[in-house]
């Protein structure tokens, strides 16, 4: 799927930045995730997904060539606290991939203390989000500022995304939320629409088959905008498979 310089990989839940200086945009790591888990009885095997989760990133910045890698939160799964393996988990994880490219990081509601855990090499921007072009990245759990009018795109994580659909192929997968609504729902001195992308979990634990299993995160950007706005719903290969008419199932 192309949007002018924004292009979602195919396959992947993560998408490319290209103006001229190319950027990876990934969200929703939520490293150490099976501490989650493994309280609930289900056992990855030690580090299983902070090596696979790495090794993906890794792969991606190298097959993508990007110059930076843009982080839109929860990094961290632990919320007010440094879990005992965040400790080891996210230097490891910013320790590999700082070797081979620029780090950019947006923190996320998950990400409490996390300037603890970064290596002075990674760029911590504020919460509130980055604006690149016309294009304002954030994680998505607090309302962008008036001074953030100027964008045109909002690209956002934090909903982690799933589709369900019981005899769909794709039942309980991750997938894309592509919305256009009007911008002053979200800024009440312009005019216009504005887009807004988000981002499904590139945690690939994170997901569920059973729609009662699964927990909405709140976004108050989306809060706004959700009962006005034309969607799609869209795979990770990029198939168009929802309308805004499904979009309550998942927002």
């Amino acid at each position: 799927m192309l949007m002018g310089k924004i292009r979602i990989i195919d396959s992947e839940p993560a998408m490319i930045l290209d103006i001229g200086e190319k950027y990876l945009v990934i969200t929703d790591l939520h490293l150490g995730f099976e501490s989650t888990l493994s309280s609930n009885k289900i056992f990855l095997g030690k580090s299983s997904s902070i090596k696979q989760i790495t090794d993906n990133v890794k792969n991606l910045i190298r097959s993508e060539n990007v110059d930076s890698i843009i982080l839109l939160g929860d990094i961290k799964s632990s919320i007010q606290h440094i879990a005992k393996n965040e400790w080891n988990d996210i230097p490891y994880f910013f320790d590999e991939i700082k070797k081979i490219s620029n780090v950019i990081l947006v923190p996320g509601n998950h990400d409490a203390n996390i300037d603890k855990l970064v290596p002075k090499e990674v760029s911590m921007i504020s919460s509130k989000g980055l604006i690149i072009d016309d294009v304002l990245f954030t994680h998505g759990h607090t309302m962008p500022s008036e001074n953030f009018s100027g964008v045109n795109t909002i690209v956002m994580g934090h909903i982690h995304p799933i589709f369900f659909q019981e005899d769909s192929l794709v039942n309980g997968q991750r997938v894309w939320i592509s919305l256009r609504t009007k911008k002053n729902l979200l800024f009440p001195s312009s005019t216009g629409e504005i887009e807004i992308m988000v981002i499904p979990s590139f945690n690939p634990y994170f997901y569920v088959t059973q729609k009662r299993h699964y927990k909405k995160s709140i976004s108050p950007i989306i809060e706004k905008i959700k009962n006005e706005s034309i969607g799609k719903i869209i795979t990770l290969d990029g198939t168009i498979i929802g309308n805004e008419s499904q979009l309550p199932d998942l927002l």
